[in-house]
């Protein structure tokens, strides 16, 4: 695709840092600039942050279904199942927190 909706994928790329980048908010009486991540409760931001954790959870969903187990994700609540043993699980975890510093399981 090279537009969606008449709109330039280059244009949603800048939007899409300017989001990202240029969040600012109101607490009180001072205004601040939010320095990672998008704004709670933005639409956009829902979608970018879907687009991040479906890139995100690819390892853990292969791993997932060659297993057998299930695992399903409502924006950045995971629920999964597991019949290994509890060590297995404490790696595979351990293992997939390292892959984003700003995502824990």
């Amino acid at each position: 695709y090279r537009k969606v909706k008449g709109i330039s994928i280059d244009t949603i790329k800048k939007l899409a840092s300017i989001v990202i980048k240029d969040n600012v908010f109101a607490y009180g009486s001072k205004i601040y600039k939010q320095t990672t991540g998008g704004a709670n409760g933005s639409s956009f931001t829902l979608t970018l942050a879907n687009i991040f954790m479906s890139e995100w959870q690819k390892k853990l969903v292969e791993e997932q279904t060659k297993t057998g187990e299930l695992y399903g994700r409502y924006i950045d609540d995971v629920f999964m199942t597991w019949n290994k043993s509890e060590e297995e699980l404490r790696i595979l975890l351990d293992d997939a927190n390292t892959w984003n510093p700003n995502i824990k399981l």
